[in-house]
C-alpha cells in the first residue's frame, strides 16, 4: 500500500489533533547527533559525566552492539522514519552532499542520492497518528526542504526542523553567517529566548511543553538533538570544569565536547523527571540512540572525540563509524540493568515502536521491510532476533573512507571497498577493534560474504559508484 492509500484508510477519529483514543503507551525517541559509542559513562568514557543516561541503562536495557544504518546522519534518520535501509530509499549521503556536484578529482564518481524523504513512504509519525497519537518533532530534521518537512510527514507539531545538518551556533538566537561558507542559518520556532540560552536546553523546554500539551492523549515525541554535532560549543562554565578534569592518558580530551555531552545528558534527565512528576514513566517507552559514530576529525584544531576501542569514526564503515550507544527504558521494557550484545540497527526502531503501540498488523508495519521489532527482546520474551546479517552501504567519499559496502554475519564482518576493489575481513568476536584483516588468510569466507553482500545490494537496488573518466592519478 502506498502512502496516499494508507492515509485515506485512516479512521475519521484520528484526523483531529485531540481525538478521543484508546489508552496507548506514550513514546519518546531521543536521538543524539554524532555521539560516539564510548562517549557515555555507561559505555566506558573516562571524562564525560552522564549520570542520567547511566541511570537509564541501569533501569533498562543497554545495547552494546547497536548500529546506525549509515555512518552519517540523513540516511540513518530516514531509516528510523521508514523502517527501510537507506540504500533501498536511495538516500546514502547527508542532504547537502546529495545536492553537491561530485568531485571530479577522485577515482570514483558517487551515485546520485535523494535529498528528500519520498512522499510515498509511510513514516513512523503517520502510522502513529493513525492510532490517535499526538506526534511532535523537536530539533534536527535534515530529511528535506519545506515541502518535505516534519509537518508534511505526519507530525502535528514541528519545532526547529530544517534542511540543514547543523546549527550556526548553540547559543541564542541560534542564527548567523560565521560558518558554513557565509550561508545564513537559523533554527525556526525558538523565538523569545534570552541571551546565553543554550540550544540543547531550549529544545528540551519545547519537548516538555509538548508532553504537557498532550494531556490525556498518547504522544509520540521525537526529540532530535543537534548535540554533540559541530560546531563544538559547550556552556563556558561547564567547559572550564572539564578542562580541569583532563589528565594525561585519558582517551577523551575535548572539554567543549564533554560539556556538550553533559548538556545532552541533562536533557534526558529533565525528560525523565517530567515523566515521573506526571506519573507517566511506567506508561512511556523511552528510546535513546545516536545517528552515527563519533566525529574523530579536528574542529578548531582539536580532535572532537575518540571511539576507542573501536576503529575510526563518522563516515567510515569500521565499527567506530557505525556502532552507537542505544538504551531502552520504561513501558514494554522487561529487562533491567542488562547489557545486551544482540546486533540491532536503527531501522528496527520503526517496527519496535509500532509493536509497542499495538500497530504490529498495520500497513506501515508491513512496509518496514528492512526492520525487525525489538519488542520481544527488550520485553524479555526473547533473547534472539530472526535475522542472519546486517548490511551497510556508503558509496561516497568522506575524511575517514573511500566508497564501500559492508556485511556483518555472526562474528564476521566484511568490508568491500570499490576503489581497487579490495576486501577486508574481521572477526568481531575476537577483534572488535578491527586491527587484523583476515581476508588473505580466509579467502573462501571473504568471497562468500562478498557474494552475499552483492546479492543484498541487488535486492535493495543499491546505487553504485562509477569510474571517473576524467581522473588522472
Amino acid at each position: 500500500m502506498n502512502r496516499r492509500a494508507f492515509l485515506s484508510s485512516l479512521p475519521l477519529a484520528a484526523s483531529g489533533l485531540r481525538a478521543a483514543v484508546a489508552p496507548s503507551p506514550n513514546i519518546v525517541l531521543i536521538l543524539a547527533d554524532d555521539l560516539g559509542w564510548s562517549d557515555l559513562g555507561c559505555y566506558g568514557s573516562d571524562l564525560h559525566h552522564t549520570p542520567n543516561l547511566d541511570a537509564m541503562a541501569r533501569g533498562g536495557i543497554r545495547f552494546t552492539e547497536a548500529y546506525s544504518a549509515a555512518p552519517i546522519c540523513s540516511p540513518t534518520r530516514a531509516s528510523i522514519m521508514t523502517g527501510k535501509h537507506p540504500a533501498r530509499l536511495g538516500m546514502t549521503i547527508w542532504r547537502e552532499g546529495a545536492l553537491r556536484p561530485p568531485d571530479r578529482n577522485l577515482p570514483l564518481l558517487p551515485p546520485r542520492s535523494e535529498p528528500d524523504l519520498a512522499p510515498s513512504d509511510i513514516t513512523l509519525a503517520e502510522a502513529l497518528k493513525a492510532k490517535g497519537y499526538l506526534t511532535a518533532h523537536i530539533g534536527k530534521w535534515h530529511l528535506g526542504d519545506a515541502d518535505h518537512s516534519p509537518q508534511a510527514n505526519g507530525f502535528d507539531i514541528g519545532i526547529g526542523g530544517t534542511h540543514w545538518g547543523a546549527p550556526q551556533t548553540y547559543f541564542y538566537p541560534y542564527r548567523g553567517r560565521q560558518r558554513f561558507g557565509g550561508e545564513f542559518r537559523y533554527v525556526p520556532g525558538l523565538d523569545f529566548g534570552r541571551r546565553g540560552e543554550y540550544l540543547t536546553d531550549r529544545l528540551t523546554d519545547e519537548a516538555l511543553k509538548v508532553m504537557d500539551y498532550a494531556g490525556s492523549q498518547p504522544f509520540f515525541l521525537y526529540l532530535a538533538h543537534h548535540a554533540p554535532h559541530t560546531p563544538i560549543e559547550g556552556k563556558p562554565e561547564t567547559v572550564k570544569r572539564y578542562q580541569a578534569r583532563i589528565k594525561a592518558g585519558m582517551k577523551h580530551r575535548n572539554a567543549a565536547y564533554a560539556a556538550m555531552v553533559e548538556s545532552l545528558d541533562d536533557s534526558v534527565g529533565r525528560v525523565a523527571a517530567y515523566l515521573k512528576s506526571k506519573n507517566l514513566e511506567r506508561n512511556t517507552l523511552v528510546l535513546f540512540m545516536s545517528d552515527n559514530g563519533g566525529y574523530i576529525n579536528p574542529f578548531d584544531g582539536q580532535p572532537v572525540t575518540n571511539n576507542a576501542p573501536l576503529r575510526s569514526g563518522k563516515g567510515s564503515l569500521y565499527e567506530g563509524g557505525l556502532r552507537v550507544p542505544m538504551i531502552a527504558g520504561g513501558a514494554g521494557v522487561g529487562r533491567h540493568g542488562v547489557a545486551d550484545a544482540t546486533p540491532v540497527v536503527s531501522q528496527d526502531i520503526y517496527r519496535t515502536i509500532l509493536d509497542v503501540a499495538g500497530l504490529g498488523g498495520s500497513d506501515g508495519y508491513r512496509a518496514a521491510v528492512d526492520a525487525v521489532s525489538l519488542a520481544s527482546l527488550i520485553g524479555g520474551e526473547s533473547r534472539t532476533l530472526a535475522r542472519e546479517q546486517l548490511c551497510f552501504h556508503y558509496p561516497h567519499y568522506y575524511a575517514t573512507t573511500t566508497p564501500a559496502s559492508s556485511i556483518r554475519r555472526g562474528q564476521w564482518k566484511l568490508i568491500e571497498y570499490f576503489e581497487g576493489p579490495r576486501l577486508e575481513l574481521y572477526d568481531l568476536a575476537n577483534d572488535p577493534g578491527e586491527t587484523r584483516d583476515l581476508a588473505p588468510a580466509k579467502p573462501d569466507l571473504a568471497r562468500g560474504l562478498a557474494e552475499r553482500l552483492r546479492a543484498w545490494r541487488e535486492e535493495v537496488g543499491a546505487r553504485l559508484p562509477s569510474k571517473n573518466p576524467d581522473y588522472r592519478a
